[in-house]
């Protein structure tokens, strides 16, 4: 779904009130229990049933927002409890994504159905091309549903595009079938299967599949005078309309000790993928893969294990930004801001990085201190990474980024999978079938692979705050930045 949606914006007016109440010192006490009613006061127009319903909601979303599973909700205990508990925990609790029972829609399973816009045609075409006889036509068009295999033959052959697809969009978004239903008929995730991309995040309708904010941790650190180093993306620099050098300063007054940007992981990354890339077409490998999109290396680990041996040994960006942060500062809390809820995983398995937050949260970290990005002194900047390491961030990036540093470019024969979606995840398993000898590669298949998760790469991210062409925009600006400075 595109960002400007209710869901969306109700996360992120929670955000906000969260990040306020713990930065006036307030967030365990009676105040909090005071939100759901002043976002639904009496006489409100409901969202669903009642405002009561909607403020139970809210009650059980302030839960996620402050790094608690929903799972753990108890209506006996206050929301103040609940903060408490937040404030009171020394590291995040897993898993990274809770899941809103209550708000789940228990949708329909998927099928197809004809709509009044059907003419009843003489041709007939939805009957005549269904393999298992399923349409018959009295007046219209009417579909058997327990002949139905969902094959979508009608609705690609009605010249009315009368009969429609009904989704379940968390289903349907997932590439590797993590989310089934209960016996309830709400949504499971699978956590052994799943990949912790977001989609079923983003394509929710209901927002009931929520991320678990780490801002809470992060804000605690900052007001007990912690020494705190922000590690910021290429795609956050994406997110603000602003120079890197304002948004660095904006992370001076939110309180970081130290800034770093990941773009300066991306170039050790890149500089060590184009040595293993030259290494393993030396020695007669088939094909390599880029590592940084973690959600794509899990989606290798567990869904396509015959291509692990091609995933790239280079650490990701983040994971090289942490570790200068943490040799200029070893007992330095470290913090990635990014768009992306697979790195919120990857950050539980690394040594260098302690918390993961987002460019929602960031943005409302931001909206909570008063602080207008676009409006303040740039910093100098002592460190430029290069145009290369920035634009990351986008789809093709990586792999440029790799090419630039070939001593011999012309090895490379390039492949691109732009979003790991259902079609996505079919040429990832084409690639294992050639790794594994079961097919031979074709005449243009790559022996370079980039892999992104996200279509167009991380400025669409599950959890960013610009819409993809203005973050395109912004992105372009920011990794100009270098090329003027080189003049």
């Amino acid at each position: 779904m595109n960002i400007n949606n209710n869901a969306s914006n109700v996360k992120r007016e929670l955000l906000v009130r969260i990040a306020k109440l713990q930065l006036e010192g307030e967030l365990d006490s009676r105040k909090i229990n005071k939100i759901p009613t002043e976002m639904r006061p009496a006489n409100t127009q409901s969202i669903g049933c009642c405002i009561y319903h909607d403020r139970e909601l809210l009650r059980m979303r302030l839960l996620a927002r402050m790094g608690i599973s929903v799972e753990n909700y108890n209506d006996l205990n206050d929301l103040d409890d609940y903060a408490r508990e937040a404030l009171e925990r020394e590291s995040p609790t897993w898993p990274m994504i809770t899941v809103l029972h209550e708000a789940c829609n228990g949708c329909v399973k998927q099928n197809f159905m004809v709509t009044n816009a059907c003419q009843g045609c003489f041709a007939r075409p939805c009957m005549m091309n269904c393999p298992k006889k399923a349409i018959h036509i009295v007046h219209h068009a009417h579909i058997d549903a327990e002949k139905c295999i969902h094959c979508g033959l009608c609705e690609q052959n009605c010249p009315y595009h009368a009969i429609i697809k009904i989704t379940v969009p968390c289903e349907a978004a997932c590439p590797v079938g993590a989310i089934s239903k209960g016996e309830d008929g709400h949504e499971v995730i699978d956590f052994h299967k799943c990949i912790y991309c977001g989609k079923c995040m983003t394509e929710c309708p209901f927002g009931a599949m929520m991320d678990k904010s780490q801002l809470v941790d992060v804000i605690k650190h900052i007001m007990k005078g912690s020494r705190v180093s922000v590690m910021y993306a290429p795609s956050i620099a994406s997110q603000f309309k602003c120079s890197a050098g304002q948004l660095e300063r904006g992370f001076e007054q939110l309180g970081f000790t130290n800034i770093y940007e990941v773009a300066a992981g991306a170039d050790i990354t890149a500089d060590r993928e184009a040595a293993e890339f030259t290494e393993r077409m030396k020695r007669g490998d088939k094909l390599m893969t880029t590592s940084c999109c973690s959600a794509y290396v899990r989606a290798v680990h567990i869904h396509v294990p015959d291509l692990d041996p091609c995933v790239s040994e280079t650490r990701s960006p983040m994971h090289y930004a942490a570790e200068l942060a943490k040799k200029d500062d070893p007992e330095c809390v470290t913090v990635f801001v990014g768009p992306c809820l697979a790195k919120r995983r990857e950050g539980f398995d690394d040594e260098f990085v302690d918390y993961v937050i987002t460019a929602e949260e960031l943005s409302a970290f931001f909206e909570a201190k008063g602080i207008v990005v676009s409006k303040l002194e740039a910093v100098e900047k002592k460190v430029v990474p290069s145009a290369s390491g920035r634009n990351f961030a986008r789809t093709g990036g990586v792999a440029e980024a790799v090419r630039c540093r070939l001593s011999d470019p012309s090895i490379l024969k390039l492949d691109v999978i732009n979003g790991l979606n259902k079609e996505g995840m079919k040429k990832l398993r084409y690639y294992g079938d050639i790794q594994a000898g079961l097919i031979e590669a074709k005449e243009g298949d790559g022996n370079l692979v980039e892999v992104m998760s996200c279509e167009g790469g991380c400025i669409t991210g599950p959890c960013v705050v610009q819409k993809v062409n203005l973050a395109n925009v912004q992105l372009d600006k920011y990794v100009k930045e270098k090329k003027k400075k080189m003049r």
